[in-house]
């Protein structure tokens, strides 16, 4: 299969699974956020902050440089997944012995017992990694697919019984535990055809392997506290509730791209990993660049013009203070887009201590900018000084990859003004039927839907893409 149908595929089947699992896992929250407080879903955002920290050391960076390097030495996997297991051990054993410093420093004693239980599941996580390697590596995307959304229909489900059934926080925790145990089982059952352990440990023999993922690990240390460094400074100056609040603003304002970039990010770095030529990554870039902002921007621009009426319609009441929030993430959302492929671009040409240094210049902005803005404005402050940051970080990432590809600018500019025109006039009519008609409760919501859609995608027939186009895609599917 080349290598165009095979991202073609693997596009088709991720992004059948990812509409499912971000539908249900949307339906979840918008349900349970109607039974628990919002000082529950702070409470559950420190957890994932501790879990997410410790998740950053699985397999030691491993996950790309098998890719990377298309890693089919038995012996070196051995090697790689004994490390693992170990390593998931040493890690839920830390996590369990930690939580009651992160007690002490948030002042929430019901933290204790939802990090122990928590920490159960990273010894599942470590030893099914490789596995996901593999299937990655191999473009197996339909068996991926297949276990995201098997596992996604049982978290939604035990979730929402577990919430109305007095649980509280322990509903979503719980669920998360019973997911992490059935996607690992799923991944070492489907995964076995493509790797089965034999009795061999040398770590001698993955030398090359720890050498490159000293720096994605780094990297990945970096870009944790680089992306959560609100959600800290939250949860301990500001309070847990205002931490919920701006949660699920977060997850509504970065919902789209974070389930839909990795879509394309998953399929295309595998490829991308066998390109080793400056102008196919560049034209690779452009491409991915040119599809995730005609996909996102409408999807971002609506939220913008809709949030205020969208977040009590979805949530309640109880959440009408995350839409101003939301609306100021959103543009950290626009920036992402445009950023994201950058570090597979890095990546596929070995060069992972970019992405490093990247994020510690990034992180040296962001601290005094974060704290700053909150002494001065509060939590609308840490907001703006998040999207400051994102801007300086979208701008030095131009740079970086100039200097790996050359020069690019220039078609850039070019492929991103039509989506960027386009969804800006999709905003001012929205604006319009709102002034003029109204934008409260769900019918207007959903006229300003087919509303946006219908001017947007009449743009994109006209002036960027012609029917012809799409039905010779439709027809190389």
């Amino acid at each position: 299969m080349s290598n165009q149908k095979a991202a073609i595929n693997g596009a088709k089947w991720t992004t059948t699974a990812t509409v499912i699992t971000t539908i249900l896992s949307f339906s979840q929250l918008a349900i349970i956020a109607r039974v628990l407080d919002p000082a529950i879903f702070g409470l559950v955002s420190i957890c994932s902050l501790v879990l997410n920290f410790f998740h950053i050391f699985a397999n030691l960076g491993f996950t790309n440089s098998i890719i990377s390097k298309q890693e089919s030495d038995r012996r070196i996997l051995s090697t790689i997944f004994y490390s693992s297991i170990v390593l998931g051990l040493v890690m839920g054993g830390l996590i369990f012995f930690s939580s009651g410093l992160v007690v002490a420093y948030y002042k929430e004693p019901r933290l204790d017992y939802v990090i122990k239980i928590s920490a159960l599941s990273f010894p599942m996580i470590y030893t099914s990694q490789i596995y996901w390697n593999l299937l990655q590596k191999e473009l197996k995307f339909k068996i991926l697919a297949v276990i995201d959304v098997i596992c996604g229909l049982i978290n939604i489900i035990v979730t929402i019984i577990l919430a109305y059934n007095g649980f509280q926080e322990l509903a979503i925790i719980y669920s998360q535990l019973l997911f992490t145990a059935v996607r690992t089982i799923l991944y070492i059952v489907l995964g076995r055809k493509l790797f089965t352990p034999m009795l061999y440990f040398k770590l001698n023999d993955i030398k090359d392997h720890l050498r490159f993922g000293i720096y994605h690990l780094g990297e990945g240390i970096l870009g944790f506290v680089n992306t959560n460094l609100e959600n800290i400074v939250i949860g301990k100056f500001i309070g847990v509730k205002e931490l919920g609040l701006y949660t699920i603003a977060y997850q509504l304002a970065v919902f789209p791209i974070y389930k839909l970039n990795p879509i394309i990010m998953q399929v295309s770095y595998p490829i991308m990993a066998k390109m080793k030529d400056n102008e196919g990554l560049k034209r690779a870039y452009l491409k991915i660049v040119d599809f995730i902002t005609c996909c996102n921007f409408p999807l971002l621009a609506g939220l913008f013009v809709t949030s205020s009426s969208l977040v009590v319609l979805i949530y309640g009441s109880d959440f009408q203070d995350s839409a101003p929030l939301v609306k100021v993430i959103l543009f950290v959302s626009f920036m992402a887009c445009i950023t994201a492929p950058v570090s597979s671009v890095a990546l596929s040409k070995n060069k992972p201590n970019i992405m490093f240094y990247m994020n510690l210049i990034s992180l040296v902005v962001k601290i005094p900018t974060l704290y700053f803005m909150a002494k001065a404005f509060g939590l609308m402050g840490i907001v703006y000084g998040y999207v400051f940051t994102s801007l300086v970080e979208m701008i030095i990432l131009f740079f970086v990859m100039d200097s790996l590809v050359g020069s690019f600018f220039d078609l850039f500019l070019k492929n991103i003004v039509k989506p960027i025109a386009f969804a800006g006039i999709m905003v001012l009519v929205l604006l319009g039927y709102q002034h003029f008609v109204g934008d409260k409760g769900l019918i207007h919501i959903i006229i300003q839907v087919c509303l946006g859609g219908l001017v947007y995608i009449g743009l994109i027939l006209k002036y960027k893409l012609s029917i012809r186009e799409i039905m010779d895609l439709r027809k190389s599917l």
